[in-house]
């Protein structure tokens, strides 16, 4: 077991040396921690303009954890996605091939650096979260929750993308297609949820029964209702409504809903999100309630009970997570699956000897 570790850790070594050793990486790195500094500055700053509070860094963190997750996204694809085919492409594949190492030890080797690589995003960042967590405003059960799914899914994407390079005879290909998929998984559930919510449409009614202003009488100056309150007849309105509560699932396998819904959620005083992970959130779990088909507003019947608002109270926030569920552990659990498919199949391919090749492939 033990020289089964160490001939991993060599294969990871070699691999880490080969893609941090360039300057154009450290330049990167560097990149990214001159944005992530630009980014909190620039929070900080305009929080007194949202009504926020210095003290109260919890969306300045949430959104650097997003921020960390994008570029993740962005730049793990090309680190991992020709991971074994470029090897394979220049002929030093086979070279590891014929030594004591074996197909699930490169596969897994190349999967841990390419991690390895993605989480050097993450370390970047880490002064200007460090900074954010002391502050205060940041639940210690929401840095924990964040930090690990932010880990898990970087490793995600580059054991998808270090699978694919297995399956895939070229580079190019493979890293577009690991691209593909990253979208497909971001962008595509949403488009795929906006257009399945309008696909799924039902007949709403409306009924509206209001106060007859005109023949009221005065006015009272603490309600500004009149005081001889006259209620209209009913009013009734067709109109269709798209079914999100449908489709809502759909967006269980976009990785930044998985980190958004994952993370507890803290309210304000008013019951409403206190971070970028709450408001997406909510906006998941809103997706999930079914819309009312038959709506009655009576604003009459509000009015003479001496509350008009009454008529139309909304449910916070706090009162709409209550009442739906969690979906960030089915996301997470379709995101290993992905992964562990890729990288099983990745080490049925790189397995010697082999009884065929792609057509091109090159041996050595």
């Amino acid at each position: 077991m033990t020289r089964y570790f160490d001939t991993l850790g060599t294969i990871v070594l070699l691999e880490l040396r080969q893609r941090i050793r360039s300057v154009a990486w450290v330049v990167l790195v560097s990149i990214v921690f001159v944005l992530v500094g630009l980014v909190t500055v620039s929070l900080w700053a305009s929080l007194p303009a949202f009504g926020g509070d210095a003290a109260d860094s919890a969306g300045i963190y949430s959104t650097i954890i997003f921020f960390v997750l994008l570029v993740g996204t962005l730049v793990t694809p090309a680190i991992s996605g020709a991971a074994i085919n470029g090897d394979r492409e220049a002929g030093t594949l086979a070279t590891t091939q014929v030594t004591l190492a074996s197909a699930p030890q490169i596969v897994l080797g190349k999967l841990l650096a390419a991690w390895t690589v993605a989480l050097t995003f993450l370390a970047a960042s880490l002064p200007a979260l460090a900074f954010t967590v002391f502050a205060g405003g940041v639940q210690l059960d929401t840095l924990a929750a964040s930090l690990g799914v932010l880990v898990l899914e970087l490793g995600v994407v580059a054991a998808i993308g270090v699978g694919l390079s297995g399956l895939i005879t070229r580079p190019l290909f493979s890293v577009v297609t690991t691209y593909l998929v990253v979208a497909a998984l971001s962008i595509g559930t949403l488009i795929a949820f906006a257009l399945g919510g309008l696909a799924f449409q039902s007949q709403q009614t409306q009924t509206y029964t209001s106060i007859d202003y005109s023949v009221g009488g005065e006015f009272d100056p603490v309600t500004g209702l009149p005081e001889n309150i006259v209620c209209l007849e009913p009013e009734t309105f067709t109109n269709t409504v798209p079914r999100f509560d449908y489709v809502w699932g759909i967006l269980a396998a976009n990785p930044y809903v998985v980190l958004a819904d994952a993370a507890p959620t803290t309210f304000t005083r008013d019951g409403f999100p206190q971070d970028l992970f709450g408001q997406i959130a909510f906006g998941v779990r809103s997706a999930q309630i079914a819309p009312e088909l038959n709506m009655v507003t009576d604003e009459c019947a509000a009015a003479l009970a001496g509350d008009i608002s009454a008529a139309y109270e909304f449910q916070t926030a706090q009162e709409v997570f209550d009442r739906t569920v969690p979906s960030w552990f089915v996301g997470l659990l379709i995101h290993l699956v992905l992964a562990v498919a890729a990288i099983l199949a990745a080490i049925s391919r790189t397995r010697t000897p082999a009884g065929t090749l792609p057509t091109g492939s090159r041996i050595a």
